[in-house]
């Protein structure tokens, strides 16, 4: 295959890809957007493998796309729901680390080049015989490339398998906060520059594998020192950091789709990442520098009242009486595989001609879109799942209110206590409703480790138990 062709798939490749990433905006057409996604990527893939610059390693080439196959596929009928916010950050650590070993294999290359003859310069092809033809400014800023690609990419490895960690329950969730951690995070990243002129300037490989080993240090202390409320961001920040990881490796490999690939990954990762600390009200770099609970802080306010506990047959009775129910999932639903049983309860109260609807907080669940994701599974109607946004004005109307698994994002400490370490965080405001069922495990406190006075509220029930069973058993009540 020629190069004009390679670049011609690669073009329509990138097309898919803009395509996918434009239909997974949206839930009705997501599934449409993930199948642009995959045959943007098998042309890409293709295109590659039989392409002019890859000879006799193509038999190499085809025996690690199989074996990778072949993982993904076992790992996609594997993994449950409730693991896919740790499977993207394990997904993210890999990219991470092939952009380490592509920049490394890169500098290795420059070097063995750079020691060979005229004449053996003459017979090379591939991006070998593209180094041989650099001039001194070009190979000056391919070693910047290689050098931001290696320094990103080794972030983005340590940072995701600690993320990978925390939400698979594997590390504390808590934040694990060193003395002056922010003077510590300067002086490696002040290392790693003082390197990167080192290795400009004729140093050994030493240089880029003790700025890798560094950059990995920082990847891993600031996510340890990020608590777990913060994790779907750290998620998606994850994503971003892989998308440039990528885009400085494209660069260097002279590949322009590797190029746009990381480009839509990055840019989208952090527009994402953006929009969701808009939805918590917080700054991009707190979040990163910081994390909820990252110092402590003290709520100036004493939660007053009990919690008081209900049944499912008062549960029943109230759903008979209501007619306009709203529901909040959170990660409690994902945990207990509620979803089948929520969308049940739903079909019924809508076909005793209740108006249902569910609230969607955007960073319910431990990774963005985490609760669509549940509901479309289980079929809940895409009309009847709103965002926050969309729908927190009318919980005043709402004669009952489901809360389901979810905790910090219906606490109201967030809009009544400055001292609060959510403080200022936009909320579903369901405590506003008529009446309050919240389905629980028991009286612990969410992901933050802070109270929620809305557990304490005089309109506000608690039914408590696995969520599914408790669906179950509603259900039973209500046929």
């Amino acid at each position: 295959m020629s190069i004009g062709v390679v670049q011609a798939a690669y073009v329509v490749a990138s097309v898919l890809f803009i395509l996918s990433l434009g239909g997974l905006s949206n839930q009705e057409s997501a599934k449409r957007g993930i199948w642009y996604g995959i045959v943007g990527m098998a042309i890409a893939v293709l295109a590659t493998i039989i392409g002019p610059e890859v000879d006799s390693n193509i038999g190499i080439l085809i025996a690690m796309v199989a074996l990778g196959g072949v993982a993904g596929w076992y790992v996609a009928n594997k993994v449950e729901m409730t693991q896919m916010p740790e499977l993207v950050a394990g997904f993210h650590s890999l990219v991470g680390l092939a952009a380490v070993f592509i920049g490394l294999n890169a500098d290795f290359e420059y070097r063995a080049v750079e020691m060979m003859t005229e004449a053996e310069k003459a017979g090379l092809t591939g991006f070998a015989a593209t180094l041989a033809k650099k001039s001194a400014v070009e190979i000056s800023i391919m070693q910047v490339e290689i050098f931001l690609g290696v320094f990103i990419g080794a972030i983005t490895f340590t940072g995701s398998v600690i993320a990978y960690g925390k939400l698979a329950g594997k590390l504390d969730g808590k934040p694990l906060i060193l003395p002056a951690r922010h003077l510590l995070n300067i002086g490696m990243a002040a290392a790693c520059l003082i390197l990167l002129f080192i290795y400009m300037s004729g140093g050994g490989v030493w240089t880029m594998v003790l700025m890798a080993i560094i950059a990995g240090v920082i990847g891993a202390h600031l996510i340890m020192a990020i608590g777990g409320a913060d994790m779907p961001v750290v998620v998606s920040m994850l994503n971003s950091y892989s998308g440039w990881a990528a885009a400085a490796i494209g660069f260097t490999l002279g590949n322009d789709l590797l190029i746009v690939t990381g480009a839509l990954v990055g840019s989208s990762g952090a527009i994402l990442s953006y929009i969701m600390c808009r939805a918590m009200n917080r700054h991009f770099v707190s979040v990163i520098l910081g994390g909820f609970g990252g110092e402590a802080q003290s709520s100036g306010q004493a939660v007053e009242g009990e919690m008081i506990a209900t049944d499912s047959d008062t549960v029943a009775q109230q759903l008979e009486d209501a007619d306009e129910v709203i529901i909040v999932p959170g990660y409690g639903l994902a945990v207990a595989q509620a979803q089948s049983s929520v969308s049940e309860l739903t079909r019924r109260l809508r076909a005793k001609g209740k108006t249902v609807r569910f609230a969607i907080h955007p960073v319910a669940g431990r990774l963005p879109g985490h609760m669509n994701v549940l509901l479309a599974e289980a079929k809940v109607p895409y009309d009847i799942v709103l965002e926050m946004d969309e729908i927190n004005d009318d919980f005043p109307q709402t004669d009952v209110a489901i809360i389901i698994g979810a905790n910090d994002i219906v606490n109201p400490a967030a809009q009544d206590d400055p001292g609060s370490p959510i403080a200022g965080m936009p909320v579903l405001e369901v405590w506003k409703a008529k009446n309050v069922i919240v389905s629980k495990r028991g009286r612990g406190t969410g992901y933050s480790g802070i109270e929620n006075p809305l557990f304490f509220k005089d309109n506000t029930r608690m039914l408590y138990g696995d969520a599914k069973d408790s669906l179950d058993k509603l259900l039973q009540q209500m046929s």
